[in-house]
């Protein structure tokens, strides 16, 4: 029983367990960490955003996750059970050409915004239905496609001609001499990870 008690004395968090005796002078806590310290620790960098300009209004941000690699472009959103309001996706390509997207294996209807290399919104898809094979495409040439949520471009008022702006994107893929659109064949796994945001 004694030698019980003194374990429970041992492990219950006083002094003595903490390496001092009540005789012994406190030491002083650590100095907390300084604003800008605190500041710094808790800033992620910055994220990859959208800003589509709007006719008499404050332009619309959108953060992204961006797809650049053909293996990333071809996965997209599939299986992906919801997408957070003001985020997206957008697909990187190395040139303009006509574009046509599908929704296999998309379980969110999507707007899809097609995007010149110009900056330029060319047409927007609305309402894409989930898990269809039919085309989306809009007449014309273009080199990214932002893709958001059901809705969002009647919502915010987003029309053809709107100026865009990319930040914090990187680089846009150079063209490679073979089609940029060509089968995942030789790409590597890795490249089907997106950073995914919570």
């Amino acid at each position: 029983m004694t030698a019980a008690l003194a374990m429970i004395a041992a492990c219950s968090g006083g002094e003595a367990s903490r390496g001092g005796s009540a005789d012994e002078p406190r030491r002083a806590a650590p100095a907390p960490a300084s604003g800008d310290d605190e500041r710094a620790q808790r800033e992620a960098p910055p994220r990859p955003r959208v800003i589509l300009a709007r006719e008499g209004a404050e332009p619309v941000t959108v953060e992204v996750e961006v797809a650049r690699t053909p293996a990333q472009t071809s996965h997209g959103l599939m299986y992906r059970r919801e997408l957070a309001p003001e985020r997206g996706m957008l697909f990187l390509f190395a040139r303009e050409r006509q574009r046509s997207f599908w929704m296999r294996d998309t379980f969110i209807p999507l707007d899809m915004i097609f995007i010149t290399s110009g900056m330029r919104v060319l047409g927007i898809v609305e309402n894409a239905e989930p898990r269809t094979d039919d085309p989306r495409e809009v007449e014309g040439v273009s080199q990214f496609v932002l893709e958001v949520n059901a809705g969002f471009a009647r919502a915010h008022g987003i029309e053809v001609g709107a100026e865009v702006r990319f930040e914090e994107v990187g680089e846009v893929p150079a063209a490679s001499g073979r089609h940029d659109d060509e089968a995942i064949e030789d790409e590597d796994d890795d490249d089907l990870v997106i950073e995914e945001w919570e």
